[in-house]
């Protein structure tokens, strides 16, 4: 299984944890990092993520995420077909720089695309080409009651 993880999602360990849902999300995406870890999910990674994550003004968080790049096993380039599919998006209501997250996400060939931006997961729900959703969900998901008793 080929996962996108937006920047939204990869800073979420570095939000308020006081807040129950933030701790949540942060939970369910480092258990996701640490199967991508373990080789049981692959990442897919874009020139999107560099960009926007070159922009974080912290060095750590940035180092931190860039770290990540080293595991993926797809790379998507700018370039044309991203920038359309971006167009798409962005017609949607889709803000500029996630609807080039979901675009890059989608050349990849990603099966899941993992954020944390409300607004984006609520402009996504009818997304036929992949699947965006927060971590949590992800989990839900993909989990299911394997990790019940």
């Amino acid at each position: 299984m080929l996962i996108y993880i937006d920047i939204c999602c990869f800073n979420r360990p570095f939000d308020d944890q006081t807040q129950l849902m933030v701790r949540l999300q942060t939970e369910a995406k480092l258990y996701v990092q640490e199967m991508i870890r373990r080789r049981d999910y692959k990442l897919a990674w874009s020139a999107v993520i560099d960009l926007e994550n070159n922009a974080n003004p912290d060095a750590d968080h940035r180092q931190a995420i860039m770290g990540w790049r080293n595991m993926a096993s797809v790379d998507v380039p700018a370039g044309a077909e991203v920038e359309a599919l971006a167009e798409q998006l962005f017609g949607q209501g889709v803000k500029p720089m996630d609807a080039l997250h979901v675009a890059s996400a989608i050349v990849a060939g990603a099966d899941y695309f993992l954020t944390t931006d409300k607004a984006l997961l609520r402009k996504s729900t009818d997304n036929q080409r992949i699947r965006v959703v927060d971590p949590v969900d992800f989990i839900r998901e993909v989990i299911g009651d394997n990790d019940e008793n």
